[in-house]
């Protein structure tokens, strides 16, 4: 049985990442920093919940109290663009806005592996974003930085065997990234945007996290993996 621990674990993505290694049997810790929310998803999850705010040094230290001495694999999750529901104003109110953007998907993460790096075993398998490679503002640029990181996580864990690889999903349904705010107009524009012609389903999205902390992608470290039904093409 393999501990595996995904932050933001509670709902969407990383519900379900949490609920597709439960199903192999795995120890799986989700943390989140709403404790309702958490509570309800462990339980229905049969996962172990943990608050805690990944931004928050003192609360990523209170979690390692939490965890057992070994983690096989980390998926950091908890994240997502801070743009919604943020005034606009002048440039301390943007200085702000930047920085928000910046705690949530890179912050959280630089954190949380850093803590964790001396008990991984095996994957750590970071949720980047379409927006890392084409997206605009604070966002974007987050999950662009998240994507140069990983490449330093990589080269730091990968003389001990842990590999680290970021997976950067396109418009994927069924998920709170856009907060009640995704018009159906809008959602067409994305749906169209893809070669396949379909919503990328949180499963999707698992299913490749899934791939990346199993023992066929042991060679495979240092990458993004776009899965955006070809929203976004690479070569």
């Amino acid at each position: 049985m393999r501990t595996i621990v995904v932050t933001g674990g509670a709902t969407g993505i990383g519900r379900a990442t949490a609920a597709r290694f439960r199903a192999d049997g795995d120890d799986v810790v989700i943390t989140g920093r709403r404790a309702d929310v958490l509570a309800k998803a462990a339980d229905e999850l049969g996962a172990r919940g943990v608050v805690c705010d990944a931004t928050d040094p003192a609360q990523v230290e209170h979690l390692l109290e939490e965890l057992p001495e070994r983690i096989d694999v980390l998926v950091n999750n908890a994240g997502g663009n801070t743009d919604f529901g943020r005034p606009d104003g002048d440039l301390a109110q943007l200085k702000a806005n930047w920085l928000a953007n910046l705690e949530a998907n890179l912050i959280s993460a630089v954190l949380v592996t850093t803590a964790l790096a001396p008990r991984l075993t095996t994957a750590v398998v970071h949720l980047g974003s379409i927006a890392g490679g084409r997206g605009p503002g604070s966002y974007g640029a987050s999950k662009a930085a998240l994507a140069l990181w990983n490449a330093d996580v990589a080269a730091g864990l990968g003389p001990r065997g842990v590999t680290s690889n970021v997976v950067a999903p396109g418009f994927t349904a069924d998920t709170e990234f856009f907060q009640g705010r995704l018009t159906g107009e809008r959602r067409e524009k994305l749906l169209q945007a893809t070669l396949t012609k379909r919503e990328g389903q949180v499963e999707d999205i698992a299913g490749t996290i899934h791939f990346l902390a199993s023992p066929a992608a042991r060679h495979l470290t240092g990458q993004v993996l776009h899965v955006n039904g070809g929203a976004f093409v690479t070569r």
